[in-house]
C-alpha cells in the first residue's frame, strides 16, 4: 500500500486534500460574493441611471416650456433665440425654432454664458424631431450627446435640449466607487473566509494526521494494540469534522479489536496445533517402538502384549482425532440431531456408568422435577457425552472417597444439570481457561491412583456441545467444593419451527 507523501520532518503530509478543499471553499465563497456584489452594483447603477435620466428629461421639458414662455414676452423675428439669455439657462443648453416644420434657428449656451449658433452639421442632427413633446437622444458633433424635446401646442414651436455628459459623469463615478468598495469587500471577505475555513478545518487536519499515523502501522503481522485515536476535542458530533473523528475512532476500535481477535485466534490455533502434535506424538512413538521391537523379534516382550499396547495407543490416538474433528464440526456450526430427550434418564444412566468406572468414589444422584421429567431437544449421544465428560473430569481429578453429587432440576424454561464434588478444587489461575482446549489441571488437582489423564478436550467438548444446543456451561470452584452447571432450554420452551436439518456428527 502506498503511503502518503512525506514531509521534511518525516511525518506524513496530510494537508494536500485539505488545502485543495480550502482553496475550493474560498474560491466558491469569493465567486459567490463577487456575483452578489456585481449584481448589486449593476442594479444600483441601473436604478441610478433611470433616476438621473428621468430627472434630466424633466429638466429638458422644463427648459422647453421656459423657452416657449420666453418667446411670448420677447419681440423679434422667427429666428430670434434671445430667450437663451434669460437667467436659469445652464451651460450647454440647446434651443431651436421651427418654421413650416423646419428648424430655422438653433443656438447653444456656451461656457461664457453667450449664445453660439449651431453649424449646419449640428443642425442636421436635430432633423426629424417634431414638436409633439416626445424626448429624443441625439449626438451633436462637437457638443456631445443630448436629450432633446420639441413642444408646440398653442404657442410657438420650440426645441430645447440638455447634454447627458453630467449624468454620464455621475454614473461613471458611481461605477468607480462601487468597484472600489466591492473590491475591498471581496478582499476582506476572502481574508475572513480563509481565516474561518482554516480554523474550521484544523480538526479535520488532526483527524487526517491520525488516520495517516494509523496507516503507517504494520497491521499484517504481530500484535496490534494501542493505535492512535482522534483527540476527544475533535470528536464533537455537533460538527462535521467531529462526526468524521467519531467515525474514525469507531473504525480504529473495530480494526484493533478485529486484529486482536485475529491474533488471539492465531495464538489459540498455534497452541492447539502444538498440543495436538504433542498428544499425537506420544501414541505414535509408542506404536513405532512396539512395531520396531516386533520387527527385531525381541523375546522379552511377548507379541500379544505388544499388539495390545499398539491397539491401546491406536485407540487413544483415534479418540483424540475424533474429539478434534467433533470440535471442528461444532465450530463450523454443523447442526445436531433434534430429538426429544429425557435429561433425567440420560443423567441417571451416565451416573451408573461412572459408578462402575469409579467405584472408589461416593456417587449420589438427586432429581428435582416438579412434573416428573426433564425434556430437552437435542442429540442424545452428544448430551450423554457432555454429562460423561463432566463425571469423568470429577472422577479423574479427585482422590478416592470424594463425594460426587449429580443433580437434575427444571424450571418453566430451562433444565439444569449440576455436577458437584468436595475435592481439592480448581486452581484460581486455571479457572478462567478450564473450558479451553488442551487445558489441564493435573499438576494441582489430585488424581486417583492408577487413573490415566485425558487429552484436555473433555470440558471443551462439553462446552461446545452445550452451546450448540442453545445452552451454556458454568463452573464455580474453591477448595472443598467444585460445581459445574449445565443449562439447557426445555423442549416445550424451545422453538422448533425453522430449525436446521439434523445431521449426525
Amino acid at each position: 500500500m502506498r503511503g502518503l507523501p512525506r514531509r521534511t520532518d518525516g511525518r506524513p503530509r496530510t494537508s494536500l486534500g485539505k488545502r485543495s478543499l480550502r482553496f475550493r471553499l474560498v474560491l466558491f465563497v469569493s465567486l459567490t460574493l463577487a456575483a452578489v456584489c456585481g449584481a448589486m452594483a449593476f442594479t444600483t447603477v441601473l436604478v441610478q441611471q433611470v433616476y438621473l435620466y428621468e430627472d434630466l428629461d424633466q429638466r429638458v421639458t422644463d427648459a422647453a416650456e421656459r423657452s416657449q414662455g420666453g418667446l411670448e414676452h420677447r419681440p423679434g423675428g422667427p429666428t430670434d433665440l434671445g430667450f437663451l439669455n434669460e437667467r436659469g439657462q445652464p451651460t450647454g443648453t440647446v434651443a431651436a425654432r421651427f418654421a413650416d416644420g423646419r428648424i430655422v434657428a438653433a443656438e447653444v449656451v456656451t461656457e461664457g454664458g453667450h449664445q453660439q449658433s449651431l453649424t449646419a452639421v449640428q443642425r442636421a442632427a436635430l432633423d426629424g424631431i417634431t414638436p409633439d413633446g416626445s424626448l429624443h437622444t441625439r449626438t451633436l458633433p462637437g457638443l456631445g450627446t443630448y436629450r432633446v424635446t420639441a413642444i408646440g401646442g398653442d404657442g410657438e414651436p420650440v426645441l430645447a435640449g440638455l447634454p447627458t455628459a453630467g449624468v454620464q459623469r455621475v454614473l461613471d463615478r458611481l461605477v468607480v466607487v462601487e468597484t472600489a468598495i466591492a473590491s475591498f469587500g471581496l478582499v476582506a471577505a476572502a481574508a475572513a473566509t480563509t481565516t474561518v475555513i482554516r480554523r474550521q478545518l484544523r480538526p479535520l487536519d488532526r483527524v487526517a494526521a491520525t488516520a495517516a499515523e494509523v496507516a503507517q502501522v504494520p497491521l499484517d503481522r504481530g500484535e496490534v494494540a494501542g493505535l492512535t485515536r482522534v483527540p476527544a476535542a475533535d470528536t464533537d458530533p455537533g460538527t462535521e469534522a467531529g462526526q468524521v473523528g467519531v467515525v474514525l475512532n469507531r473504525l480504529i476500535d473495530h480494526v484493533e479489536s478485529s486484529l486482536g481477535e485475529r491474533q488471539r485466534t492465531e495464538d489459540r490455533m498455534r497452541r492447539l496445533l502444538a498440543d495436538a502434535s504433542h498428544e499425537l506424538r506420544t501414541p505414535l512413538a509408542s506404536i513405532a517402538g512396539y512395531a520396531e521391537l516386533m520387527n527385531q523379534g525381541d523375546q522379552q516382550i511377548p507379541s500379544e502384549l505388544a499388539w495390545k499396547r499398539v491397539t491401546a495407543q491406536s485407540a487413544r490416538m483415534t479418540g483424540l482425532v475424533e474429539d478434534l474433528l467433533l470440535l471442528a464440526r461444532l465450530d463450523e456450526g454443523r447442526p445436531l440431531r433434534s430429538d426429544e430427550v429425557n435429561l433425567a434418564t440420560l443423567v441417571a444412566e451416565a451416573v451408573w456408568d461412572a459408578r462402575a468406572a469409579g467405584a472408589d468414589h461416593d456417587w449420589r444422584l438427586t432429581l428435582r422435577l416438579p412434573d416428573g421429567h426433564a425434556p430437552v431437544v437435542g442429540d442424545q449421544s452428544r448430551l450423554h457425552q457432555v454429562v460423561a465428560n463432566l463425571l469423568a473430569n470429577a472422577r479423574l481429578h479427585t482422590p478416592a472417597g470424594t463425594e460426587i453429587t449429580v443433580g437434575v432440576e427444571t424450571t418453566e424454561e430451562e433444565c439444569v444439570i449440576r455436577v458437584r464434588d468436595n475435592g481439592p478444587g480448581i486452581p484460581p489461575d486455571l479457572l478462567p481457561s478450564v473450558f479451553e482446549r488442551f487445558s489441564r489441571g493435573d499438576a494441582s488437582r489430585s488424581r486417583a491412583p492408577g487413573a490415566k489423564g485425558g487429552s484436555g478436550l473433555g470440558l471443551a467438548i462439553a462446552a461446545a456441545v452445550t452451546s450448540a444446543h442453545g445452552g451454556h456451561v458454568h463452573v464455580e470452584s474453591e477448595p472443598g467444593r467444585t460445581e459445574f452447571t449445565v443449562t439447557l432450554p426445555r423442549a416445550d420452551a424451545a422453538p422448533r419451527e425453522g430449525s436446521p436439518p439434523a445431521e449426525e456428527l
